[in-house]
């Protein structure tokens, strides 16, 4: 079963209806990052398609927006928004498919910007409050608004690429609202790639600093097919199927003296929480090159890390998937991490 829900009114339905049935359920944004058992999902899948913005505090003194997005907005469209306002802050996340609530779940990031930089709270439904408090009986509005709760950033356990939602308390909380904040003058651009993309001037002089970052990272994306386009199937995918490891100085150390051994220096990236190594990296040296294609499921062309459905079932690309890894851990002693969300079937 599948229903979309607008407001309030129509997640209550939609959870009532769940709960009176005790069918199991699924929140869904946009999609673009879920893959889905070949059996499907036996339950109800609510998709979240509340839309728009407002601006709730614009700060001219501290030179700051906050804004609040529901949690169905298309996020592109959200983020072209904002840099049309010469607004600074989720620029680089432009051409990222999916929905505004998507960016904390998945602590999205693209090109020196990530989600935990600017998002102020998440307004979310909890679900385990909720399921206490439903004993069979019909739930009121009332009911549910008292269900309500905002996260502060602070709380949402955001890391790279994951947060509390995704993984500590995955399921738990209906994700309504995302308030961001936004800068009203531009931080450096941190990211070599887009600094060096950056370096051709525009033909269009009247373009504002903010969009001419947007344009710059969707010319970006385009090359390597990470945006949706119809007309190249490269872009059928879910993006980025791996995320780039973090080792410790230990990890690093060992994947290192494997690499040399090998004849390669593996780009590395110091962070934090350890050393970023690129995972499309790691993927065409261990034997997958790009446009590779095995039972309907393939490497994309433009971008090692996209796997493309070329006419194939979640089975066969999670086995392609299974053997990246695998062949990944025995070359290097690294273990790739799959970003998409894997539903599980239901027993």
């Amino acid at each position: 079963m599948f229903v979309e829900v607008a407001d309030t009114a129509g997640l209550i339905d939609a959870l009532n209806v769940a709960g009176a049935r005790k069918l199991p359920v699924m929140i869904l944004g946009g999609g673009s990052n879920v893959i889905f058992p070949d059996s499907g999902f036996p339950g109800l899948v609510i998709r979240m398609a509340s839309r728009g913005w407002k601006v709730e505090r614009e700060d001219n003194v501290r030179g700051i927006v906050e804004i609040r997005a529901q949690a169905g907005q298309n996020w592109d469209a959200f983020v072209e928004y904002t840099a049309s306002q010469n607004w600074f802050g989720v620029e680089c996340l432009s051409g990222i498919p999916g929905t505004a609530a998507g960016v904390p779940v998945q602590n999205v990031g693209a090109y020196g910007q990530e989600g935990k930089d600017t998002i102020v709270s998440v307004r979310c439904l909890d679900r385990s409050a909720l399921s206490k408090k439903n004993q069979g009986q019909i739930l009121s509005e009332s009911d549910l608004e008292s269900l309500i709760v905002e996260i502060e950033a602070a709380d949402c356990g955001f890391d790279y690429r994951t947060s509390r939602f995704k993984h500590a308390d995955a399921g738990r909380f209906v994700i309504l609202d995302v308030l961001f904040r936004l800068n009203k003058a531009p931080s450096p651009a941190r990211y070599p790639e887009l600094i060096r993309a950056m370096e051709t001037k525009s033909e269009n002089n009247s373009i504002n600093e903010s969009m001419r970052r947007r344009n710059a990272v969707i010319g970006l994306r385009k090359k390597k097919s990470m945006v949706l386009d119809p007309a190249d199937p490269d872009s059928v995918s879910c993006g980025s199927f791996f995320t780039n490891p973090i080792l410790s100085v230990e990890q690093f150390t060992a994947f290192q003296a494997i690499s040399r051994a090998k004849g390669l220096t593996a780009p590395a990236y110091p962070g934090d929480s350890g050393t970023k190594i690129s995972a499309a990296w790691l993927v065409e040296n261990s034997g997958f090159g790009r446009g590779l294609t095995e039972n309907g499921a393939g490497i994309s062309s433009k971008h090692a890390l996209a796997l493309v459905n070329r006419g194939t079932t979640t089975s066969q690309l999670l086995e392609f998937a299974g053997r990246i890894q695998e062949t990944v851990f025995k070359e290097f002693g690294v273990r790739l991490e799959m970003e998409p969300e894997l539903i599980k079937p239901v027993s």
